[in-house]
């Protein structure tokens, strides 16, 4: 009785700090949503948008704050895209923070504001260099570019040094107030409170600081495990960086140079429309003084001006002796030659000179030029008999191509930064409270082990077992395991023998017991599968009437699919009753034994297709056991498959599923009604579903109708 009293309080203990982190860490969201809307709202030159991720990381830890900062970053880029590539700011101000806030910087105030230089350092220097990596140094409309300005205007930076500065003194200020307002703000929270803001994840009795601490500075013979964990971790992302950047620079450049090599081309092409070939002529002798040239020039111009890529327009006549000019557009850095000027050819066109001479199409050319290095296309202009008069050429400059990988490539590496730093807190996270805290925690109790007494043998084995490390996996089988073995050591030497005998007893009757278990499975369980054949089998006629899958609904695979879909569950058998059929929401261990139902069914049946030399429908039923929980956006499990990917019996046989589920009475749950279980099949068209299977199946509302009811009257024997 006393222990049941125990856990229901620090179940409800439990309960009630795990919903004051919530509210807390929704708090901290709250605040970096709202203060920069409030500051912009306002016309005040700050951001504030990291008060809530340096609060959340201070209290809560780094990986709340990393979180915390992601969501902040997900929810501005809502209002402005381009705020993804700044996670990796957020992450590492959250990081920094829960470092600094762990080693007592916001316990006092001067110390809280010696942090403030870092802060800015990652805002304002790691930021300005990040923004001009993606877009340049510009003076647009940011709330640095008024301070910016000045120091140009008056000549006392360059662009680079007047917008770097400026970002630093705007970042330092903002992180100034962003310390005070965190500081602040934790010395109104309660200190009784604050222990309970920090995200543990502890899988076993919680060891106390001073231990937890002795255990840290505690000499390895090499490496400690952590160290190990992340630098494993840390070793596979920086490979796969470096793979993931090698193809995307690969991928992107080739893309780049296709995209503006067309852009060139059209550009070519589109002038070489306007050129009249039988004035090309007059265009030369005459000029601007023609009837035609300024109209002509002016849609060359306007031909430019609406692609940004393009630096150059020109028409040329290609002569033995050089080049005539037909056209050559000012731009602002360089004045154009006049119409009927003869110029040399430049050396990167002499190997094409017989080429351009006969008027034969030329490759777009890539080469260094006397005005940089240009992607270059001639485009011929023919006349009516067939003849090349002159040609039009479109010029890009090559910078421009590699600033747009650049500026790519800067893209993927901050996103990649930010995702690796989330990934390596959340791994060292779980690493700890998975690992590495339960394997402290059975070393210091077997140090301290003592048997010089049966008083202490006895503590001793109690403080082991009070450990009560449950983090399910080979951690909590080996405390199991040493638990089991020093108790019994300790306490039952003489008996280890029959215990042994015993225990094999115990698992030949729970084999026994499993056995019986499976035959005698909930009644449930009979209905479920028989309704959900039925509307299997009605989608895929549906579908048929439909012509969708023409190809692959044949008559066989209708008939297979509709044979297996009553072993789409059959991997249940892999389950425990108690978590089968618990009246309610199952924990985090429970589901993914739960989940683990679709790879024990494909196993099973995986076996009895290795029994057999025809395999038959097993095949369409081991994808329905292992593929019918997958979701059509990749959200599914157990291997996360998305869209057409995912088979396409367990898409149809997730819809049927889902929606039995919806309308069925269960253990832990009532009945939906009809009407809502088919809103919630509509709703989940396009991301849980199929979303041509989902809209035929709530099409057919009326016959679906009919199998829930037949089936319902067969159930409750009328």
């Amino acid at each position: 009785m006393a222990d049941n009293i125990s856990k229901k309080t620090s179940k409800l203990r439990f309960n009630r700090y795990l919903f004051f982190q919530i509210a807390f860490f929704g708090g901290t969201i709250v605040l970096n949503f709202v203060l920069p809307r409030l500051v912009s709202y306002f016309n005040i030159p700050l951001y504030l948008d990291n008060v809530g991720t340096l609060l959340a990381a201070v209290l809560g830890g780094y990986l709340p704050g990393i979180v915390v900062g992601y969501l902040n970053n997900i929810i501005n880029m809502q209002g402005n895209p381009g705020n993804a590539y700044y996670v990796v700011l957020s992450t590492m101000i959250a990081a920094a923070g829960s470092y600094l806030g762990r080693k007592g910087y916001f316990d006092k105030f001067v110390k809280a504001l010696a942090t403030i230089p870092l802060f800015a350092f990652i805002g304002g220097v790691l930021g300005s260099i990040l923004t001009y990596l993606l877009y340049g140094f510009g003076m647009g409309e940011g709330i640095s570019s008024p301070f910016a300005k000045y120091l140009l205007d008056n000549d006392i930076l360059n662009v680079f040094w007047a917008q770097m500065t400026s970002d630093v003194i705007i970042d330092l200020i903002d992180k100034g107030i962003t310390v005070i307002a965190v500081f602040m703000i934790i010395r109104l929270i309660p200190d009784r409170l604050k222990p309970g803001l920090w995200l543990t994840g502890w899988r076993q009795e919680p060891i106390p600081v001073d231990a937890l601490n002795a255990a840290k500075k505690n000499v390895t013979r090499s490496f400690s495990l952590r160290s190990k964990m992340v630098a494993i971790i840390s070793i596979i992302m920086f490979f796969i960086a470096i793979v993931t950047t090698i193809i995307s620079y690969v991928l992107y450049h080739s893309f780049a140079m296709d995209q503006y090599t067309y852009s060139c081309t059209s550009t070519a092409k589109l002038a070489a429309r306007q050129i009249d070939p039988a004035k090309v002529d007059e265009y030369i002798e005459k000029g601007e003084d023609g009837p035609d040239y300024r109209s002509v020039e002016n849609e060359l111009i306007s031909i430019r001006d609406g692609n940004p890529d393009i630096e150059y327009i020109y028409v040329y006549r290609f002569l033995k002796d050089g080049v005539e000019v037909v056209f050559d557009l000012d731009t602002i850095d360089v004045v154009g030659q006049e119409p009927g000027d003869v110029i040399e050819l430049e050396e990167y066109l002499k190997p094409y000179k017989t080429d351009l001479l006969n008027g034969n199409p030329i490759e777009p050319l890539l080469d260094d030029t006397i005005y940089g290095e240009l992607l270059t296309v001639f485009e011929p202009v023919y006349d009516g008999e067939g003849n090349c008069v002159c040609y039009a050429a479109a010029d890009i400059k090559v910078e421009d191509i590699w600033l747009s990988t650049l500026n790519y490539m800067t893209k993927v590496f901050s996103l990649f930064m930010g995702f690796y730093i989330f990934i390596l807190a959340l791994c060292i996270w779980l690493i700890d409270y998975h690992l590495i805290y339960p394997i402290v925690s059975m070393t210091l109790s077997a140090r301290k082990f003592a048997y010089d007494s049966e008083e202490a043998r006895e503590i001793s084995v109690a403080r082991l077992q009070r450990l009560n490390i449950a983090t399910g996996d080979e951690i909590e089988n080996l405390y199991e395991s040493l638990s089991k073995t020093i108790a019994e050591t300790v306490g039952y030497l003489e008996d280890v023998e029959a215990k042994g005998e015993e225990i094999a007893h115990m698992q030949n009757g729970l084999i026994y017991v499993l056995a019986d278990m499976v035959e005698s499975r909930d009644k449930n369980t009979g209905d479920h599968v028989r309704k959900t054949a039925a509307y299997v089998r009605l989608i895929m006629k549906k579908m048929k009437e439909a012509g969708l899958y023409a190809d692959v609904l044949t008559d066989e695979y209708v008939e297979d699919v509709a044979n297996s879909a009553p072993l789409h569950d059959v991997g249940k058998i892999m389950v425990s009753d108690v978590i089968l059929n618990k009246p309610a929401r199952l924990t985090d261990e429970e589901y993914a034994i739960m989940k683990s139902h679709t790879t024990e069914g494909s196993k099973i049946i995986a076996s009895a297709m290795a029994l057999v030399s025809d395999t038959g429908y097993l095949k369409e039923a081991k994808n329905l056991a292992a593929y019918h929980h997958e979701r059509w956006d990749g959200k599914g499990y157990p291997k996360g498959k998305a869209g057409e990917d995912i088979p396409l019996s367990a898409r149809i046989m997730a819809v049927a599923d889902v929606f039995d589920a919806l309308v069925s009475r269960r253990s832990y749950k009532e009945p939906f009604s009809f009407e809502k279980a088919m809103s919630i099949i509509e709703e989940g068209a396009g991301t849980q579903f199929d979303p041509k299977i989902a809209m035929l199946f709530v099409e057919a509302a009326d016959e679906v109708r009919v199998i829930t009811a037949a089936h319902e009257s067969i159930r409750s024997g009328l």
